[in-house]
């Protein structure tokens, strides 16, 4: 009696071992389980954080990547403003240097004109009444005057008919207006002074007189 007395006490014992082991199993099982949940909760809750970090993160690096490319497209700007300037400015002292060369002479040239004046003004005289000696000194005005027109016309210089032609600002100068019958307005009915052209360029304008 004693001895089963004793087993049932064992059984109970062991059945409540068994029941204190199985509990602690599960407040194991229910501990991880709450891990997990936490951890999985842990996760979606830093998941938009990350996704937020992440987005300005690319905004900022969008940003950066669009004020370089403003910043590089401000240098090609200034890099093809100065390379048109050098550019035009290459160009103008190419010209400046051509036309040096082309129009070197335009100052002996125009100290030259008046003295050309002198030989037609002296040719123009009437040499019907004049003595031998005055007329083979006007003779040799006349030649040297030929000789020196034909050096000038050699050097491009050409002298602008202006006679009867419409008043041209650009190549006359009217110091004298006239009512002239029969003549429209604006007509060089005059020139007291030739106008002089060098390689194409005026270097004297002529002095005329123009219908009113």
């Amino acid at each position: 009696m004693q001895e089963e007395k004793t087993n049932v006490t064992n059984e109970e014992v062991s059945d409540k071992i068994s029941e204190e082991v199985k509990e602690e199993m599960k407040a194991q099982e229910n501990s991880v389980n709450e891990e997990a949940v936490d951890k999985e909760n842990s996760n979606q809750q830093e998941a938009p954080k990350k996704e937020e970090k992440k987005g300005i993160f690319k905004k900022k690096e969008d940003l950066e990547k669009k004020k370089l490319q403003e910043e590089n497209a401000q240098l090609k700007d200034k890099f093809l403003r100065v390379n048109a300037e050098m550019q035009n400015m290459r160009r103008r002292m190419e010209e400046e240097k051509t036309n040096l060369l082309k129009y070197e002479g335009e100052d002996l040239i125009k100290r030259l004109l008046p003295i050309v004046d002198n030989f037609e003004r002296a040719i123009g005289m009437d040499d019907t009444n004049l003595e031998d000696e005055v007329s083979k000194f006007l003779s040799g005005f006349k030649m040297i005057y030929g000789n020196l027109n034909n050096t000038l016309q050699g050097y491009e210089v050409i002298a602008m008919d202006s006679l009867n032609k419409p008043f041209d600002p650009n190549t006359m100068e009217a110091v004298m207006l006239e009512e002239v019958e029969g003549m429209e307005p604006n007509i060089v009915v005059d020139v007291l002074q030739k106008g002089y052209t060098y390689k194409g360029k005026v270097i004297r304008h002529a002095m005329v007189k123009v219908s009113k």
